[in-house]
């Protein structure tokens, strides 16, 4: 239950002076939590930070001004003109002339206007302090709706804010509305207790919480809204040390558990070994004896394997899962999409059948008698692996004794997709393996795998060649389209993925619908299509055929990106490739290069480029090192934004920004670390603290966990 002295800060927004059902649903769509019927509270206002800053030095004079700037000035009311003035009609404008010392006029123009409130605003022959946009019209100055009229007083600045902060905004609200209502919001925030070490806060020159987050709602200067600024420091490191706590607590509990130990003689990894037309390689090697140790551990294993586009991570899920069967247990391995569950029911079945591991798929095309039978043998314990996509979690699938998950992709699922899978485990749960082909940073791994253990495969199986990339512009489209031709002739086959449009997949489709037509007039029968809303027997006909070599183009939206395997597909061709991220294009042309032949990547543009995208499309030919590309795209985008966060379980920060504050993250984590080791059930005295942070931070699973045991 969260505590008494927070329950004002969870409140809704609708509680605030000046908060009506208009305003309210303009802040339910900004700032609250992104689930649906969610309402925005006070302490999603806190979280939401200018964007800009607004600086209103006064204009001696309105010569002085520049049309198209905000101007601050000292006028006198001169002359109200109801009905427009130089423009009448019932619609027309309010217009009020005002003059400064110098005698230069300019008009206040008012639209839709209540006449009895701009009299008593601006009565005639009074002296006030305008602020606002100038602009010309019809050979006039004219400033339209003045952010600020205010009566002047001895300072000479009344009540006007010379530095106002701009807020990101939503239809129906004004940033003067906004920012009025997070003042109020402000004034909610109650005293709490300092939870980080006097000495950091010195040494960092940093504030109390409640000051600093007043300092940042009223910035002196854009100085104020950088990261490194004491203020957004002070709170980044709050929301950190809050994120690095929970994973701290979370992965101590999970560990605590008793995990089970599955150790085998090495018998059918043997066999699988025996089958592989390669031999592993050293990356390999040393996961899986990472992987065999935390297996013969009495404790819980969680384990990330993370591996670049064809460092051989299936290989390595196929023989821990084949020492699980072995040890007497079942597994299995969930992956995001039915594409991709299939792939690995191919690639398992091939190298796992021959060692006698009886493999089954189920995904949401299953259904009736096949899937009453399949739930059958793996709950009698005739199936060993179960592969399959999120259909794996749904109550009805149960398992004799599932031993071991692996799950691809883990960042397409949360972390309660994750344990409701785990808790299949037969009362004993289940051990961890999950993997993904997307490498990730540092920075992020300790932000959202905090929890886990790391193996890293950073070597490629032996006779991987190069992927030869070029970025050419649309302008030359038909020279790509030619040199296709005399690739397909000499018998290469060829990926055609279609760009991105507006993040919509019926657009996106669109796209790919009209280049496949576009195609199919030059290569005939020997173009196919592949797209998200294909059913997925239909999918799996054009994949086979492309699969067969009956086709030579395959032309796809971004469905391909994981997964899928053609070794003998040597051409990627990405339209409108500055559309897409790096870790997206990286993915995509990790589909060809598997086989023996050469293989190149083009990567078609749109001219002219941003400077990001421009950046984006030189790394990719600079490098295939997929770890420095991901440490390229966290530069480049942010740490929102790298691994989809805002669709997965994983955090979205809203004060942190990485990896600009990268280091506060190392010490937030070191922090977190030294709290557990002196009170591991945080019942000391700083613990009240601390769960007070994990509670602001919104960090609650840490503490029910906690409570669990």
């Amino acid at each position: 239950m969260r505590p008494l002295r927070l329950a004002k800060l969870f409140a809704t927004v609708r509680s605030l002076k000046g908060v009506g059902p208009k305003v309210e649903g303009a802040l339910n769509k900004l700032v609250a939590p992104r689930h649906e019927e969610a309402h925005a509270r006070i302490i999603d206002l806190l979280w939401h930070l200018p964007v800009a800053i607004i600086e209103r030095a006064i204009t001696p004079r309105i010569a002085d001004a520049r049309i198209g700037d905000i101007a601050t000035l000292v006028v006198t009311v001169a002359e109200h003109r109801p009905g427009g003035g130089r423009r009448r009609g019932p619609r027309a404008p309010y217009r009020v002339l005002v003059e400064d010392a110098a005698g230069a006029a300019l008009e206040l123009v008012y639209f839709n206007a209540d006449p009895s409130y701009l009299k008593r605003l601006l009565p005639e022959g009074s002296t006030r302090l305008i602020s606002g946009k100038l602009e010309s019209y019809d050979g006039w100055l004219q400033m339209p709706h003045p952010d600020h009229v205010v009566a002047v007083d001895g300072s000479g600045t009344g009540s006007l804010p010379l530095h106002e902060p701009v807020y990101r905004l939503t239809a129906g609200l004004t940033n003067t509305t906004l920012r009025k209502t997070i003042g109020e919001a402000l004034h909610r925030l109650p005293a709490l207790p300092e939870w980080i070490d006097a000495s950091f806060l010195a040494r960092n020159a940093w504030r109390p919480l409640a000051e600093a987050l007043a300092r940042l709602h009223a910035p002196g200067t854009e100085a104020d809204l950088l990261p490194s600024a004491p203020a957004r420091a002070r709170l980044a490191y709050d929301e950190l040390l809050a994120n690095q706590l929970a994973l701290a607590v979370i992965r101590q509990r999970l560990k605590r558990r008793a995990g089970r130990r599955l150790a085998a003689t090495g018998k059918l990894r043997k066999a699988i070994l025996g089958a592989l037309p390669f031999r592993l390689t050293g990356a390999q090697k040393r996961a899986l004896a990472e992987i065999d140790a935390d297996l013969e551990s009495p404790h819980r294993m969680l384990r990330l394997l993370q591996g670049d586009v064809g460092s051989g991570k299936t290989v390595v899920a196929l023989l821990a899962m084949a020492t699980a069967v072995e040890a007497g247990a079942q597994a299995a391995l969930m992956a995001p999409t039915e594409l991709l569950a299939r792939q690995h029911l191919a690639t398992i079945g091939e190298f796992g059948s021959g060692a006698g591991l009886r493999i089954a798929l189920i995904t949401g095309r299953e259904r009736g008698r096949e899937r009453a039978a399949i739930v059958a043998a793996l709950q009698d314990g005739r199936i060993d692996i179960l592969i399959g996509t999120h259909a794996l979690f749904q109550e009805h699938i149960a398992f004799r004794d599932l031993g071991l998950v692996v799950i691809d992709e883990q960042h397409r699922f949360g972390v309660h997709q994750r344990l409701a899978l785990q808790a299949k485990g037969s009362g004993r749960g289940a051990e961890l393996l999950v993997m993904t082909a997307t490498p990730i940073p540092r920075t992020l791994l300790l932000t959202s795998y905090g929890d886990m253990d790391v193996s890293r495969l950073d070597q490629k199986p032996p006779g991987r060649k190069p992927i030869a990339t070029r970025t050419v512009p649309l302008e030359r489209l038909d020279e790509v389209i030619g040199g296709i031709a005399r690739a397909v002739d000499d018998g290469a086959q060829v990926y055609w993925v279609c760009p991105l449009v507006a993040e919509s997949e019926v657009l996106d489709i669109a796209a790919a619908e009209e280049r496949y037509a576009a195609l199919a007039k030059r290569f005939g029968d020997s173009v196919g299509l592949v797209h998200g809303r294909l059913a997925g027997k239909d999918k799996d006909r054009v994949m086979a055929a492309f699969a067969s070599g009956a086709l030579s183009i395959l032309v796809s939206t971004t469905v391909i990106e994981v997964g899928v395997d053609v070794p003998k597909a040597s051409i990627m061709i990405i339209e409108h490739a500055e559309r897409f991220g790096l870790a997206q294009l990286h993915q995509l042309r990790g589909r060809v290069g598997r086989g023996a032949a050469e293989s190149s990547c083009i990567l078609l543009y749109r001219q002219p480029l941003s400077e990001a995208a421009r950046e984006r499309l030189n790394v990719m030919r600079r490098t295939e090192d997929g770890f420095v590309i991901a440490e390229e795209d966290l530069k480049l985008r942010g740490g929102g934004e790298v691994l989809g966060t805002r669709q997965s379980g994983l955090p979205l920060f809203r004060i942190a920004s990485l990896p600009e504050h990268q280091a506060l993250l190392e010490a937030a984590r070191d922090q977190a670390r030294l709290h557990l080791s002196r009170d591991p059930e945080l019942k000391g005295q700083d613990a009240e603290m601390l769960k007070l942070l994990l509670y602001l931070f919104e960090r609650d699973d840490a503490i029910k966990l906690m409570r669990a045991g």
